[in-house]
């Protein structure tokens, strides 16, 4: 059931970058000349333990594989699309290729920059709307895993009752909340199902507030739901704290959450992710830069590919033979047509 997610590690103009020269020098054995992969982090940037912190291990994989360099770039507080297209170019002036902008806030300052530099390949993650001969839509079928983790939340729970938080109020999250609800509704029609938005634009921090995620939590669990969803990033680790506190269930995203250090304290109480494989995403755009066939226009990952899945990771889950059941079950289904899910 597992989905094959490159392994998690984590480190990072906006406030800090780190920047590795790769150990050929040049062009490597393939003939690839460029100075290395360009990333430039979302709103939360790295040790989210789970979007960007994805990237980052796509990233990381590619530079070792490939023996080329790499820079990576840290969001600032409260910056404007301007700010991102001076990350950009900065990138694009300095010879990286390809060069990637981890989540949809950054398709204005692709959309420009690809413009300026038509050399260079770049990618988006999580966004379809740049459209150029030079750029990778590199976008995910978030509703599909997201089915797989109502088909888990509801036979898991005990009463019920079970939540979601999103984030921020937008079409992306939606697309979570949808394929959740009804992948709980496949298995209960009566499943009461808690449903909040931290925030109504990433700017708030809807994606970057522990505090508000455990707040929202609390909120779902004094409500009596005992088994909680988030896509929120960073603000999902307040979701898990909560969840941990109160003995109940939480199912992480994008990275196989039980497996994060940073969250090794609470991992008995991680049910299972709803797996977004955003570092593989990044390691094949760069492959395919590398190799001289660059990967353009709408690149998207679903449980067929490999693209999303569920992480099974806690023996927990593993030892709930009938939720695992109905988990497989449901992917195939998925995978075999018989089942669409919805994204709104």
């Amino acid at each position: 059931m597992t989905v094959a997610v490159v392994a998690l590690a984590a480190a990072g103009c906006g406030k800090s970058s780190t920047e590795s020269t790769g150990s050929s020098g040049g062009k490597n054995s393939s003939g690839y000349s460029g100075k290395g992969i360009g990333l430039a982090y979302d709103i939360g940037g790295k040790g989210d333990q789970s979007f960007n912190d994805a990237a980052f291990a796509g990233f990381e994989k590619a530079e070792k594989e490939f023996k080329i360099g790499g820079r990576d770039i840290e969001p600032q507080d409260g910056e404007s699309s301007a700010d991102k297209v001076q990350r950009l170019e900065q990138l694009a002036k300095a010879g990286y290729n390809p060069i990637i902008g981890v989540g949809f806030v950054y398709a204005p300052a692709v959309k420009e920059v690809a413009a300026k530099y038509p050399k260079i390949t770049f990618g988006i993650i999580d966004d379809d709307t740049v459209q150029a001969s030079n750029v990778a839509d590199l976008v995910f079928h978030e509703e599909q895993s997201s089915y797989l983790a109502g088909v888990a939340a509801a036979k898991a729970t005990k009463k019920n009752h079970i939540g979601f938080i999103g984030g921020v109020d937008i079409p992306l999250i939606h697309k979570f909340g949808a394929g959740f609800a009804q992948g709980a509704k496949s298995v209960n029609p009566k499943i009461k199902i808690e449903s909040q938005y931290l925030t109504q634009t990433p700017q708030e921090g809807g994606f970057s507030s522990p505090d508000k995620g455990k707040d929202a939590a609390n909120g779902q669990i004094e409500a009596g739901a005992d088994v909680i969803y988030q896509a929120a990033g960073l603000s999902g680790q307040g979701v898990i704290q909560a969840a941990a506190a109160h003995k109940v269930w939480a199912i992480g995203v994008d990275s196989d959450q039980y497996q994060q250090t940073a969250l090794a304290k609470y991992k008995d109480y991680i049910l299972g992710s709803a797996l977004k494989n955003v570092g593989g995403a990044v390691y094949d755009l760069t492959k395919s830069v590398v190799d001289g066939k660059p990967l353009t226009g709408e690149q998207r990952g679903d449980l067929k590919s490999g693209g999303v899945g569920f992480a099974d990771s806690n023996p927990k889950y593993q030892a709930m033979k009938d939720v695992v059941a109905a988990v497989d079950k449901a992917k195939q289904d998925i995978i075999d047509g018989k089942v669409t899910v919805n994204t709104k």
